[in-house]
């Protein structure tokens, strides 16, 4: 049976998901998700699919998930991959919850706010501030990767895949890879991997198509 993923490609805790689907080698397909269009604010939407109004969705049969960290783990459960060796599924956890914590939370927003909302509606200090915050993030994630071709252990895991959810998106939200060598390597370094895909190419939906 077909896996499908509710998802849209401006989304990046749907592309973790999709990534994570990608790597493992299952059968899947994306629902789009029209999020720009409130489908996810809607009773029919909310009911159905997902009670949180939020994507993504996994369902497999008769399994419905949400959140992404815990679609991952829902995948490594299922196949065996992306979860780490022995006691490193511990570290990928930590950075599964540093991230949705640290990073990616920020990162999202920020993007949001600085790409998706009228300029004269954008809180400038608040924008400010997030950007402040993720400077702190990039550096811990940068330092760690010093040395490293991947965050935990000797293949890419789903620490990797949450970590990068957002970092790949060509919109501006205070995010340069220039300034962030061993970041800009670990990138590069993934979408070199077998079944990577840009999140435009891998989920339906672009800034594109709202122009």
């Amino acid at each position: 049976m077909t896996i499908q993923l509710y998802c849209f490609g401006e989304s990046g805790h749907s592309y973790k998901a999709a990534l994570a689907l990608q790597f493992s080698g299952l059968d899947w397909e994306p629902i789009k998700v029209d999020f720009f269009n409130g489908e996810t604010r809607s009773q029919a939407y909310r009911a159905n699919v997902n009670e949180m109004g939020e994507a993504p969705v996994l369902v497999d049969g008769d399994v419905r998930l949400t959140q992404s960290g815990v679609i991952q783990q829902y995948i490594t459960d299922k196949t065996g991959k992306l979860g780490g060796d022995g006691m490193d599924k511990y570290e990928v956890l930590r950075w599964v919850l540093w991230d949705n914590h640290k990073l990616s939370s920020f990162a999202g927003i920020t993007r949001f706010l600085m790409n998706f909302l009228p300029e004269d509606k954008q809180p400038k200090e608040t924008i400010a501030f997030l950007q402040g915050r993720l400077k702190g993030a990039y550096d811990i994630l940068n330092t760690h990767l010093d040395g490293r071709d991947w965050l935990v252990g000797d293949g890419v895991t789903n620490a990797d895949l949450t970590c990068c959810g957002y970092l790949y998106y060509p919109e501006p939200f205070g995010f340069d890879r220039a300034e962030y060598p061993n970041i800009d390597a670990w990138l590069t370094r993934l979408s070199e991997q077998p079944g990577w895909k840009h999140p435009y190419d891998l989920m339906p939906g672009t800034p594109s198509d709202r122009a």
